[in-house]
């Protein structure tokens, strides 16, 4: 199998994430931060060592304001209702995923307003549209850093500078960045970062985390035991005790951990760099091809490794049957849970082929998937 679907979800996970999860699971086994004994400490020393590594990767920052969740959407959640309240609004781009949409449509009942700033048919956002859509009661910013359709790279960094100058907070969604190009949230004037630990930072399913810049504090979505406190029967006010209730995945933050070090060891530049080169192939031999439609940015270097296309006449979820069974080729068909990005840039509502790449995939894999086209382009002539 040619496994295209990267932007799902990585695969392979590199044999030292599954070997890490595997020890964890035969030789540790403890619940992190709930004992004393030898194996609850090594547990803890687990999930400390992750975060260690999880700050490093975002330019130092200080690892008590990480949070660890199941995901990037849970991460989100946290972010918009620990900070918006009754009569806040906020301001948002048409690119986004359902995992703030929906959220922002939940808060809506709660007196919670939001303003999405429309996008060019590329997919792309003009900072300079923010200031024509801001009201006295706008209290933050949120934007995806990529988009899961098209790849396409928001104007992060300017719209943090704007941000700031503004008095505004700036939550950014990382699920298609993280361990795909560097994301320092002290550099880009990010108050808030989510992200996931299974896609690009190759830790398995069920890790994600939301930086808080320090300085900032957030309601809590859920309370319970914490290991911490436990005479009180207030959630304690400790980092990250405070947003960490239950127990965590710590046989998948032990994967996470060997993850981060692989996306260190073959460099977010490097990792980059190969992901474009295999993105700006596609573009230019899908882009002349009569019968495919190419969607998104045609500057290939503005995007991350995910490229979304058409055949005329066929549905997505036909060619990506013909591609599965036929050629042994995975990549995603539809909507990709972000319906707003597809009506911004034309494709709604049947969606888009999704192809991304991850730091394994070669370039035969995507001259397979070429030649795949091609024919079946000939079968439907």
């Amino acid at each position: 199998m040619i496994y295209l679907d990267n932007a799902a979800t990585s695969f392979p996970k590199p044999e030292r994430v599954i070997a890490a999860i595997s020890r964890y699971c035969r030789e540790i086994g403890a619940n992190p931060g709930r004992a004393s004994h030898r194996l609850a400490r090594e547990a803890s020393a687990v999930v400390a060592r992750t975060r260690r590594l999880l700050a490093h990767l975002l330019g130092g920052v200080d690892p008590s304001r990480i949070i660890f969740t199941p995901s990037t959407t849970v991460a989100l959640n946290l972010a918009l209702k620990g900070i918006l309240h009754t009569g806040d609004h906020m301001l948002t781009s048409s690119m986004e995923h359902n995992s703030v949409l929906r959220p922002l449509h939940h808060l809506e009942r709660l007196g919670i307003t939001h303003t999405r700033i429309p996008c060019s048919p590329e997919g792309l956002l003009d900072p300079a549209d923010i200031r024509r859509h801001l009201r006295p009661e706008t209290r933050l910013i949120a934007l995806v850093h990529a988009s899961n359709v098209t790849g396409g790279l928001m104007p992060v960094a300017e719209v943090g500078a704007l941000a700031r100058e503004l008095g505004l907070l700036f939550l950014v969604d990382g699920a298609q960045t993280m361990g795909a190009l560097p994301v320092e949230p002290e550099r880009l004037s990010i108050d808030l970062l989510a992200g996931p630990g299974h896609k690009g930072l190759l830790g398995p399913m069920g890790t994600g985390f939301l930086y808080v810049r320090p300085g900032l504090d957030l309601d809590t979505l859920w309370e319970g035991g914490t290991g911490s406190r436990s005479e009180s029967t207030t959630q304690p006010e400790s980092w990250p005790d405070r947003f960490e209730s239950g127990t965590l995945n710590a046989p998948g933050l032990a994967g996470l951990a060997e993850g981060i070090a692989e996306v260190q060891e073959r460099g977010l530049d490097a990792i980059a760099a190969h992901k474009t080169r295999l993105m700006e192939r596609l573009y230019q031999e899908f882009h002349p091809l009569p019968g495919v439609i190419v969607y998104g940015p045609a500057r290939r270097h503005d995007c991350v490794g995910t490229l979304s296309f058409n055949v005329t006449g066929v549905t997505s979820n036909e060619v990506a049957h013909i591609l599965d069974t036929a050629y042994g080729i995975a990549v995603r068909p539809g909507l990709h849970c972000a319906p707003a990005a597809h009506q911004t840039i034309g494709s709604f509502p049947e969606g888009t082929v999704r192809v991304s790449v991850g730091p394994y995939t070669t370039d035969d894999e995507i001259e397979a998937l070429i030649k795949a086209v091609e024919q079946i382009l000939r079968f439907r002539r």
